[in-house]
């Protein structure tokens, strides 16, 4: 399992032989300084995109910032450590995935109440994936090309290097997951704590 103190020993390792301060590595990650300073006291288990967004931040790889990771075969990720994001206009995104050094996936459940529009996200970096499970109610996916509408039970797999949007056009809540194989994270639109849509 990710060590999280090692973790936090080594960006604040990295960080301070760049000279740099929480803030400088916090603005040039796109993560909040909290986040940041969480990660190096090992207190926060950030998420694949935040470590590979800080490792960005450091200019190092993912892989060279996780260098305490070994070969890990089980990797437990309990209810009370999955991070839920409440995000405006009522919708909220919680990652349910273990973090895995090296391996660039996440799974999201996400709920968007009735009428409501996450709005467009940018485009991940070539050869990245999303499959996309209904759960109950009606999900809108807009791709640059198209737009399906998913109901309960339906799912749907597209190419995540091109923008996307997600939106609830029904009268009811919306819950679906998200599956998501991210080759680098893009820079646009990111949250100050998290991965930048409902998918990733």
């Amino acid at each position: 399992m990710l060590d999280l103190v090692k973790l936090g020993a080594r960006v604040q390792e990295l960080r301070r032989d760049r000279g740099m301060t929480l803030a400088e590595v916090a603005d040039a990650a796109e993560v909040s300084v909290s986040m940041l300073s969480s990660v190096e006291r090992g207190q926060k288990v950030p998420t694949v995109v935040v470590l590979a967004r800080i490792a960005d931040g450091l200019g190092t790889s993912l892989a060279d910032l996780v260098t305490e990771a070994e070969h890990v075969r089980v990797v437990v990720r309990r209810a009370t450590e999955q991070d839920t994001v409440e995000e405006p206009g009522g919708w909220r995104r919680t990652i349910v995935s273990p973090v895995v050094p090296g391996v660039n996936f996440e799974w999201i459940r996400t709920t968007l109440p009735a009428g409501c529009d996450a709005g467009e996200f940018p485009a991940y970096a070539p050869g990245s994936h999303e499959f996309v499970a209904v759960e109950h109610g009606t999900l809108r996916l807009s791709l640059t090309d198209r737009v399906v509408d998913l109901r309960a039970g339906d799912s749907v797999y597209f190419a995540a290097d091109t923008p996307h949007a997600y939106a609830n056009p029904g009268t009811g809540p919306c819950s679906y997951h998200v599956a998501a194989l991210i080759m680098r994270p893009r820079t646009a639109r990111a949250r100050p704590d998290g991965p930048a849509d409902p998918a990733a």
